[in-house]
């Protein structure tokens, strides 16, 4: 059965670094789009980032444009998303999603979703 797992998530001070890894397991998706989304407490789920299944193009979000990139490597079935320079306002639970088209900012054209990372940034 197709997974994806999130790690890497933790408890950060504003103005620093985390880096996610999304890992697949049960099927390859290289030929896979890539995205990340995230959800704050009593808020729906936002657009993060999202990547075509090569990584060749990568859209984000301006609210983390200039501050995260999303990277992916084939070869182990894995995406990241590096976070510099981290607010208040990114505390959420970070989720990777997987579909067989670019769907960019849109959620529902994801099929698979990991169970979350939880990001804490303190002031």
């Amino acid at each position: 059965q197709a997974q994806l797992l999130e790690s890497g998530g933790g408890v950060v001070q504003a103005g620093g670094s985390l880096r996610l890894s999304c890992a697949a397991s049960g099927r390859t998706f290289s030929g896979y789009a890539m995205g990340w989304f995230r959800q704050a407490p009593w808020k729906e789920r936002e657009f993060v980032a999202a990547t075509v299944w090569s990584g060749a193009s990568t859209y984000y979000a301006d609210s983390v444009k200039g501050r995260f990139t999303m990277s992916r490597d084939n070869s182990k079935n894995t995406v990241y998303l590096q976070m510099n320079s981290l607010r208040p306002e990114d505390t959420a639970v970070y989720y990777c999603g997987a579909g067989q088209r670019y769907s960019g900012a849109f959620p529902s054209g994801y099929e698979y979703w990991g169970q979350g990372a939880q990001v804490t940034v303190s002031s």
